[in-house]
């Protein structure tokens, strides 16, 4: 179809949706440039979410890793917070 596309990961969190006890995590999705514009696809939630948080883009996931460990690494602590930022 040559429709251009790019591979995203980042954060989303659970702002607009209702809470769950399960903490949130990096999260992927994917955009197409359509329109003079780049336009944001999420097949695992198939529904429209707010609060993303892009971290970085590519072809596919090799190209954007967060992280990549040759031999042993502890992460000792990492937080991602997030909140609506109300309008003004």
């Amino acid at each position: 179809m040559n429709i251009p596309a790019r591979y995203c990961t980042g954060y989303l969190g659970d702002i607009g949706v209702p809470a769950v006890p399960d903490p949130m995590d990096f999260s992927a999705w994917f955009e197409v440039y359509l329109g003079g514009r780049w336009h944001t696809f999420d097949a695992r939630h198939n529904r429209p979410r707010i609060g993303r948080i892009l971290m970085a883009t590519g072809r596919d996931a090799t190209d954007v890793a967060l992280s990549t460990n040759f031999g042993p690494a502890t992460l000792a602590r990492f937080e991602v917070v997030t909140e609506a930022v109300p309008n003004a």
